[in-house]
């Protein structure tokens, strides 16, 4: 509890906890949306999560996209992207070409692109932000690649430019990789300072290093996503001690779910943030301002 508001008991109660905090909504850095049949593929793969994580992942919301986005609307989420990302070279235009049309049937959603690292990325990326993307997106474990790749340099010096935020899922949680944690990180920032970066899931596991790299950096933010859950906690918890870092990046941490893979309610992701006990005047930050702030949303 965060002084007399109450976390959200369930779904049905989200709309009361954001009003009673005074906010006009909720902005969400960190939800996917994704082609059919690429959709599909991640359902199957979570459905054996078991085998990848040692821990059950029944996905809460595997619903079609009209209630995916009707649940959305309901819970208040006033603005979130679409995260795209893809694992093998010759996707990503693909991709960003769904993207666009998807964010022109749907005005709340921040058109999302990505890219890989191949010779085409930047033209590629060059066409997707003359399209209006608005942030990208990068997953460093499921495409297998060094974020320094000689290839994105063209890729990172465009976006370090533009300022165009880039959600990057490169902690070594829920799994490992072979480039994945904050050296890769670090060593990109170090050529690339002004890169406007929102770290995915608080760079789980390893916490204090990324919350180093989001003190050092201007423009690196933290996302929530799936951070200080149950679920989370049990596979890799967070330091308490860290919580007062934590709370002084107040204005550099956004909301994030990963909705709708997540298994548990969307509820739960907001109570977990809520028991941290940070202050409402956190919680307003992260729920909405930051994220209200990055992508240019009003009320």
């Amino acid at each position: 509890m965060t002084g007399q508001i109450l976390p959200p008991v369930d779904d049905a109660d989200v709309p009361r906890f954001w009003r009673e905090l005074g906010l006009p909504g909720l902005v969400d850095v960190h939800v996917h949306f994704l082609p059919e049949r690429v959709q599909a593929k991640v359902w199957r793969y979570f459905a054996g999560a078991e085998a990848h994580y040692g821990a059950l992942w029944p996905i809460q919301y595997p619903l079609p996209v009209d209630e995916r986005l009707t649940l959305l609307a309901g819970l208040g989420v006033r603005a979130f992207p679409t995260l795209p990302y893809p694992h093998k070279p010759g996707m990503a235009t693909w991709l960003n070409d769904w993207s666009v049309e998807f964010a022109r049937e749907h005005p709340q959603v921040l058109q999302s692109a990505t890219f890989y690292p191949e010779p085409e990325a930047p033209a590629y990326v060059a066409e997707a932000l003359a399209a209006g993307a608005r942030v990208f997106k990068v997953h460093v474990q499921v495409g297998r690649f060094d974020p320094r790749d000689p290839l994105l340099v063209p890729v990172w010096t465009r976006l370090e430019q533009t300022g165009t935020p880039v959600v990057i899922h490169c902690g070594s949680g829920p799994l490992a990789g072979e480039h994945t944690g904050p050296v890769p990180m670090a060593g990109l920032l170090e050529r690339f300072p002004r890169l406007q970066l929102v770290i995915a899931h608080l760079g789980m596991p390893e916490y204090a290093a990324f919350l180093d790299l989001a003190e050092r950096y201007e423009r690196v933010h933290l996302d929530t996503t799936m951070f200080a859950t149950d679920f989370t906690e049990r596979l890799m918890p967070f330091d308490p001690a860290l919580r007062p870092r934590l709370g002084e990046l107040r204005d550099k941490v956004l909301l994030g779910s990963d909705f709708p893979a997540i298994p548990y309610p969307y509820a739960h992701q907001l109570a977990a943030l809520c028991r941290l006990g940070l202050g409402e005047d956190w919680l307003r930050a992260v729920l909405w301002h930051n994220g209200a702030r990055l992508f240019g949303v009003t009320p």
